[in-house]
């Protein structure tokens, strides 16, 4: 199975490394005038993707970029920017191109699990879901934290305190875990949401927590940053090619 891949860098080098037969790396959608890491065709228009499948690897900006031309052309889109459904406008572009075209969405679960246990749970019906995210300070670089000075903090900073939506949005880059959870669970605003910055962690942390007629539950977990980008987990990455490689399974855990 051909795959191409959007963006080039540390999760995107991450999946075309690992990328083990029968799927093979086809091509690289960058921007105009990028050129791929790797020995393979680059393209900076979607129309121009010949591939099986297409791996978002540039986050929500690839996807705004590029996922309603692959989505109507019939493309399967794999990606790991659930952020991108917080913002109304952009989630109604994507859904009617794939709609138009019969092109699929398909969210990977990212850096944090039990999202299987959280849609079942779903069906039973949830009155509650919290969403904790841990970070060290360099984490959060690049976002709004930055105006508490990251650098200098001595103990944990809670810089964000609401719902997946606003989080997502005003974290695009760091909260997709928070948006994944949301979609999987209550929704956007039914979710509750804390984002820690905390100079005694190593690990980017992420804790699930949530309540319904199925019972509750709790899980926490502890992934190590990918290297080259201390704001994404390397189980982010770990999670898109395990489900690149459900495509082409006769057996698959759903």
């Amino acid at each position: 199975m051909r795959v191409a891949i959007i963006g080039r860098g540390p999760i995107a080098q991450y999946i075309a490394e690992h990328l083990k037969p029968p799927l093979a790396l086809a091509q690289m959608l960058l921007r105009p005038g990028a050129e791929a890491p790797l020995d393979v065709p680059a393209v900076s228009d979607a129309r121009d993707v010949d591939a099986d499948v297409v791996a978002d690897c540039a986050g929500m900006d690839g996807l705004r970029a590029h996922g309603p031309a692959l989505l109507e052309a019939g493309h399967r889109v794999f990606t790991l920017s659930a952020a991108a459904f917080a913002d109304a406008a952009l989630a109604e572009s994507l859904v009617a191109a794939a709609e138009r075209g019969g092109g699929r969405i398909i969210l990977a679960a990212g850096a944090i699990g039990a999202i299987d246990t959280l849609s079942a749970a779903k069906v039973g019906g949830l009155t509650a879901v919290r969403y904790t995210g841990r970070k060290p300070p360099a984490g959060w670089a690049g976002t709004p934290a930055e105006r508490f000075g990251l650098k200098s903090l001595t103990e944990p900073l809670v810089h964000f305190e609401g719902n997946a939506r606003d989080a997502a949005l005003a974290y695009p880059k760091n909260a997709n875990v928070a948006a994944t959870v949301a979609l999987a669970g209550i929704g956007f605003e039914a979710t509750t949401v804390r984002l820690i910055a905390d100079p005694g962690v190593a690990a980017n942390t992420h804790t699930l927590e949530a309540e319904g007629a199925f019972g509750r539950f709790s899980a926490t977990f502890e992934a190590a940053p990918l290297p080259g980008n201390p704001r994404s987990s390397g189980l982010a990455a770990m999670s898109l090619l395990r489900a690149l490689e459900s495509e082409v399974a006769c057996v698959r855990i759903v």
